[in-house]
């Protein structure tokens, strides 16, 4: 269950180059993005109207979509423009989606292409200001996309999931507060006078900071629908205003979260994390990726291994605590956009 009426992260913008296109599935939509001319990002229906092959099997030449079976050449509004010694023009077109280039990162809509507004595609202050530098990846994930939602509104399970890396057991001690502001979630927690963890104690050294010092933590988690979260994280020396201190006395970041769903058991999960010390440092950026992405990867393992408990158990019943309360109305929200794209029933 996923809204459609909504903008996706697809892919990264460096995994489309000018020859061959990218076949990617987005809710339950099959869909091929390429680069149309003059380099802009093209989407439609991963199906050839000639013979129902696969567009994404083709290539792009000068900007055009050509079908890797018979030649048959796609414009970037789903309909047929050429093909090798035929007439195609009336062949009936493919279904085109609103597609969009922005922050690194190509957006789609699956749903209405009539409602689709640029306008409100989730805006990355950091992705533009040199003072900040992005580092991530990309994970395909089997599991309902809601259970990462859900995985990174609760941050509890770090200090068992992540006992080596971001886990300790203050997280566990330390009160969690969630408020909704209109569609947006967030969960809170501090946590002070506590030493680091060995990924924080790494970014303290990385930020010329002295790591074997008590320092103040915070996680601030942000769900914006459709499935966007993005978490305020980092540590400052212990007493020095921990989340206000100043910029010489922490290391702070946002953990980038874009869940796109793929089906109702599969997802992409574009994972990163901006960082405003030492933004051209590319060497710390590649630690922090390599530190970042083993985090996830035990999630990965973590939720793959849940879906398959639920999906051998589609009947038990899941215990709700008040740890779990962002992940709660985080659904709440996505249950009222889904219910909204519904057909309404006329009444008698």
């Amino acid at each position: 269950m996923f809204p459609k009426n909504a903008w996706y992260v697809a892919c990264t913008a460096d995994e489309l180059d000018a020859v061959k296109p990218l076949g990617r599935t987005i809710c339950n939509e099959k869909i091929v993005f390429y680069r149309a001319e003059g380099g802009r990002v093209a989407a439609v229906e991963d199906w050839c109207p000639h013979r129902g092959a696969p567009l994404s099997q083709g290539k792009v030449c000068d900007g055009r979509l050509v079908c890797g079976y018979h030649g048959l050449v796609m414009g970037c509004e789903g309909k047929a423009v050429a093909m090798p010694g035929q007439r195609v023009q009336g062949f009936p077109g493919v279904k085109a989606y609103p597609v969009v280039e922005r922050h690194g990162f190509v957006w789609v809509w699956p749903g209405d292409a009539a409602q689709a507004d640029p306008a409100t595609i989730h805006h990355l202050h950091w992705a533009d200001d040199p003072a900040w530098a992005y580092g991530g990846g990309l994970y395909h994930i089997a599991c309902d996309w809601r259970l990462m939602v859900d995985n990174l509104m609760d941050l509890t399970h770090e200090t068992y999931v992540h006992a080596s890396s971001i886990g300790q057991k203050e997280i566990d001690e330390s009160p969690v507060t969630t408020k909704v502001v209109g569609q947006e979630v967030v969960t809170s927690r501090f946590m002070e006078n506590v030493m680091a963890p060995p990924f924080w104690r790494a970014n303290l050294r990385g930020a010329g900071l002295a790591d074997d010092v008590p320092v103040d933590r915070w996680q601030i988690c942000h769900f914006v629908p459709p499935s966007h979260v993005m978490i305020e994280v980092g540590v400052a020396h212990a007493g020095h205003g921990g989340y206000d201190a100043p910029a010489d006395k922490k290391v702070s970041s946002i953990v980038v979260d874009f869940i796109t769903p793929e089906t109702e058991t599969t997802m992409w999960y574009f994972w990163g994390m901006a960082r405003n010390f030492r933004p051209d440092d590319a060497a710390l950026t590649a630690q922090i990726r390599e530190g970042q992405g083993a985090v996830f990867a035990e999630d990965t393992a973590m939720l793959e291994a849940q879906q398959r408990n639920l999906s051998a158990h589609p009947g038990r019943r899941l215990l709700m605590l008040n740890i779990d309360a962002g992940g709660v109305q985080a659904r709440r929200i996505v249950d009222k956009l889904v219910a909204l794209e519904q057909p309404q029933k006329l009444a008698a």
